[in-house]
């Protein structure tokens, strides 16, 4: 039987303690109507080598209507309008664009498609955010569900109108 070397094998174990698999990064939101509305939803977030699945179920939203959709830049949702959780996250600072564009903040997003029944899922792996440390990192910043759809060009929001609804992201 060979023998590992007791620094060798050290040295094997705490570089497996500071490595997390992607799969094992996730993290989630809890979102809640603001003030006045109605909408609330689930998301979740998991690590996907360089890109974030996102996950999002929400209802109470209007009916047959897009709504935008985007990562804030604090994780703050204590302000009845949902202002308390800062603009679009925007590390890098890049213009406000649609999600599939290299040029955008890195909390645009797609915007929800409400159906007939107020209901909208969301399934789309983002380029832009991660949930590894960094200056992409998108724990502890905040979801906000609009009440417009996105137009992805009017600086800086892209015209998406009233906060209706607000999740802070939150590792685990």
């Amino acid at each position: 039987m060979k023998r590992i070397p007791a620094a060798t094998a050290l040295a094997a174990l705490l570089a497996a303690c500071q490595t997390v698999p992607d799969e094992e990064l996730r993290a989630t939101a809890g979102i809640a109507p603001l003030k006045g509305h109605k909408a609330f939803g689930e998301a979740t977030f998991e690590q996907a080598g360089d890109k974030v699945r996102v996950i999002v179920f929400a209802q109470g939203l209007t009916p047959d209507r897009e709504h935008g959709f985007h990562i804030h830049e604090k994780g703050d949702c204590s302000s009845d309008d949902g202002m308390s959780a800062g603009g679009h996250f925007n590390p890098f600072g890049k213009p406000h664009g649609h999600h599939a564009s290299p040029e955008r903040h890195a909390g645009d997003l797609p915007n929800l498609k409400a159906g007939k029944d107020g209901r909208a899922k969301l399934d789309v792996l983002v380029d832009t955010i991660t949930l590894r440390p960094g200056p992409a990192n998108i724990v502890g910043r905040s979801l906000i569900i609009h009440a417009d759809p996105d137009d992805y060009k009017t600086q800086p929001t892209g015209a998406s109108g009233a906060r209706i609804a607000c999740g802070v992201i939150k590792a685990g």
